[in-house]
């Protein structure tokens, strides 16, 4: 099955820091099997770019890229204009979270989130527990 992973969600997996909840660790442990499969939004990418310069993050851009390219478990989605049409009618302040919430609203999957904001918008389906 295909999920989308939130930039927190990406960070805390590939840098194997923090905490992720059951059952989002459970699929992302099996897309390391090849039973999932991981798709991140480009907005990730850019995020995980500028908390890196800013030292906030143990990963830096080019360790990530390589990661995911690497791996047939992992996939990029990028910014696409119907993507950026959906986020316009997404009522949430974080523009960054709006766009990724857009993404796996476009793409039709759940969305690997812990953040407590998006949860309890019900905007998009999330597993995190």
């Amino acid at each position: 099955m295909n999920y989308l992973a939130d930039t927190v969600t990406v960070i805390r997996h590939l840098a194997k820091t923090g905490d992720i909840g059951k059952k989002a660790k459970a699929i992302l442990n099996d897309a390391e099997q090849g039973k999932n499969h991981i798709l991140i939004s480009v907005i990730s990418i850019v995020e995980i770019m500028y908390l890196a310069e800013k030292n906030r993050i143990s990963l830096n851009l080019l360790e990530t890229l390589e990661i995911i390219n690497e791996s047939a478990n992992y996939s990029l989605v990028d910014l696409t204009p119907d993507i950026v049409i959906l986020a316009g009618q997404i009522n949430f302040p974080e523009l960054h979270d709006r766009l990724i919430m857009a993404t796996a609203k476009y793409v039709g999957i759940p969305m690997l989130t812990g953040d407590k904001e998006i949860k309890k918008s019900n905007l998009v389906e999330t597993i995190w527990d």
